[in-house]
């Protein structure tokens, strides 16, 4: 990954659908990363285990994991994700779903550039150990 800190950034001053952005891309390259490394397949089989992985149900589903594990600030970044105004929710989700999915990836927007590399490992662990992704 790439150093956030090597900038002298305050990410809360970002808007929370600029994190999300950010914390899209985290996300979708940790599950990459874990993907490659847990089994050679084809790509085609790579990309269809990835978007189990990052639709947003799945997301949604990984927030309701953490939640409980999440700090004040954390639970604040989420939920400035989560209302922030976007206007497209995609055919293959409901809004509900799309929201906490937006707010998830603003959190993990947030830790990224924040540098809090250790926290977003732990999160994604906990995540990819215990989210039920087959039944989305």
């Amino acid at each position: 990954m790439l150093d956030p800190k090597q900038n002298d950034i305050n990410p809360k001053l970002y808007s929370p659908l600029g994190l999300a952005y950010m914390g899209d891309v985290v996300y979708e390259m940790m599950v990459r990363e874990k993907i490659v490394l847990s089994a050679n397949m084809p790509v085609n089989r790579l990309h269809k285990t990835a978007v189990s992985w990052v639709c947003a149900s799945a997301q949604s589903k990984a927030i309701e994991l953490i939640m409980d594990m999440l700090t004040e600030e954390e639970i604040a970044m989420f939920k400035r994700g989560r209302n922030a105004n976007g206007n497209h929710v995609p055919k293959n989700a409901n809004a509900v779903e799309y929201r906490r999915a937006t707010g998830f990836e603003t959190l993990f927007g947030f830790l990224y550039l924040s540098g809090k590399i250790d926290r977003l490992k732990e999160l994604f662990e906990y995540i990819w150990e215990n989210l039920d992704k087959d039944n989305n």
